[in-house]
């Protein structure tokens, strides 16, 4: 069989179109809507609504805050001053000297090392700090630890020698009682 190609021709089954009438012979259907700005709104906004109404500045919402804004500079409002501490009388190097030896969590730290426990990062950390203070005060003040040991260690010396010498003593009074 041979193909047959179809034809645009409208056949006599086809339905026939009407003749077209002019353009200002046809009614409009109904009125196109008005959307968007009319034209030339973007360069000329305020002719659009500018009327007898006495309207005050423009309405378009790009403009700001409609809040009225001093032009002058407020005074600077401030903040209440906190009444400072009284300040505690500054304690002499003694006084100072003498609170940091008697810190019950000093002494605390210092038995507790002399029993042979470890202590902890932090309370290590304080305890060097503190231990630190109290160097750096006593060599203010011109007190240093080998004084009163080499002090001690003298008086000790010292003590020795009067027993040893008593002693030889108490031996002559024993001899001679004999």
């Amino acid at each position: 069989m041979t193909r047959i190609k179809k034809s645009r021709k409208p056949s006599g089954t086809a339905p026939k179109h009407a003749p077209r009438t002019p353009k200002s012979e046809r009614a409009p259907s109904s009125k196109k809507r008005d959307t968007g700005n009319k034209s030339g709104s973007r360069q000329n906004p305020g002719l659009d609504k500018q009327g007898g109404s006495g309207q005050k500045g423009s309405k378009d919402p790009r403009h700001g805050s409609k809040k009225p804004v001093a032009l002058e500079l407020a005074q600077q409002t401030k903040a209440p001053v906190k009444a400072p501490k009284p300040k505690q009388p500054k304690l002499s190097d003694e006084q100072l000297l003498l609170k940091l030896e008697e810190d019950p969590r000093l002494n605390e730290l210092l038995d507790r090392l002399e029993e042979g426990r470890v202590l902890g990062g932090e309370d290590q950390r304080w305890l060097d700090e503190q231990l630190s203070k109290i160097e750096a005060l006593m060599d203010k003040l011109g007190i240093s630890d080998l004084d009163d040991s080499q002090a001690d260690v003298r008086d000790d010396d010292d003590a020795l020698l009067d027993k040893f010498e008593s002693g030889a003593e108490l031996l002559k009074q024993y001899q001679d009682k004999d």
